[in-house]
């Protein structure tokens, strides 16, 4: 079972090595993860963005650049789209943001003519190992999609349970966090809680128990849902949190980074190929974790 991210990197080393493509590879922590990766055999790399820089870097941290291919291109629109290219040409299994401004990798991860686009929702799903949670932790989306409408958290849920199945966890199951645990007109949040139940149960959801709505101490903490008299199989055995909009989702993603001094992970899913996205502000550790996950998600065809 996958409890913490020494089991995410075993296991992202047993089935790699996966080639990753960085766009915009100019970034210190990146090339830290990269080279890690490298070293311990979860991935290779094609870096592209501007190759002074890159090299600048890679003789501070010690990393030599005769073990990557590397493409000189300055201009951070022209390298993400080359990285995202060398993902659709099948040449990479998945395409890493650098010091690059999401929104820019973005539009070439979309783009109709060289990207990765499926018509599907892209969502970000981050993964946290906390200590003082007994499993790993999936919170989603907390980067992508501002307040999603039904179908939409519908789609970000199978988002999330792809990347829990990438960690062979079979029947993740996911609470609908929602600011409190019973279903309030008032509060459509919770509205959509218990439709998404109820399509879970329909057999519209599968491969995996969704259960909402929940408190978010109710989706986590056995001893709050038994307090509240809540009897479900998720209710405090939480695999995945659907949070109900961005601010919730970006809220308790940065509340478990840097309060909670959380190890984490962050990818983009619904594109053809993972695409690892980590805020600037996370360490280089994350980002090998977000590397292995990524990994994981281009074996789970």
């Amino acid at each position: 079972m996958i409890r913490g991210f020494e089991d995410v990197l075993r296991l992202a080393k047993e089935r790699g090595p996966k080639t990753i493509s960085v766009a915009a590879a100019q970034d210190k922590e990146v090339l830290i993860a990269i080279k890690q990766a490298k070293e311990m055999g979860i991935a290779d790399a094609i870096l592209v963005g501007d190759k002074e820089r890159i090299t600048q870097i890679a003789d501070e941290i010690g990393m030599n650049l005769n073990d990557f291919e590397v493409i000189d291109l300055k201009d951070l629109k022209e390298a993400s789209r080359k990285a995202v290219e060398l993902v659709s040409s099948g040449k990479a299994h998945m395409v890493m943001k650098g010091l690059v401004d999401t929104s820019i990798i973005l539009r070439a991860v979309l783009d109709e003519e060289i990207g990765l686009r499926t018509g599907k929702v892209l969502s970000h799903v981050a993964v946290f190992d906390v200590e003082t949670y007994d499993k790993i932790l999936f919170v989603t989306d907390a980067a992508m999609n501002i307040a999603p409408n039904l179908e939409q958290k519908k789609q970000i849920i199978e988002n999330a349970v792809f990347v829990a199945h990438s960690l062979d966890i079979e029947n993740p199951k996911v609470a609908v966090v929602c600011a409190k645990e019973k279903v309030n007109p008032k509060m459509p949040a919770t509205v959509d809680a218990e439709k998404l139940e109820e399509m879970n149960k329909n057999g519209e959801i599968t491969g995996c128990i969704v259960g909402g709505p929940f408190a978010l101490d109710n989706a986590i903490s056995k001893e709050a849902a038994k307090h509240k008299g809540i009897e479900h199989p998720v209710a405090g055995d939480a695999d995945i949190l659907l949070m109900p909009y961005i601010e919730a989702g970006n809220v308790l993603y940065k509340s478990l980074v840097f309060l909670s001094k959380a190890q984490n992970a962050g990818v983009i899913v619904g594109a053809k190929a993972p695409v690892v996205l980590t805020s600037r502000a996370d360490s280089d550790s994350a980002k090998l974790n977000s590397i292995a996950l990524g990994v994981l998600m281009a074996t789970n065809k």
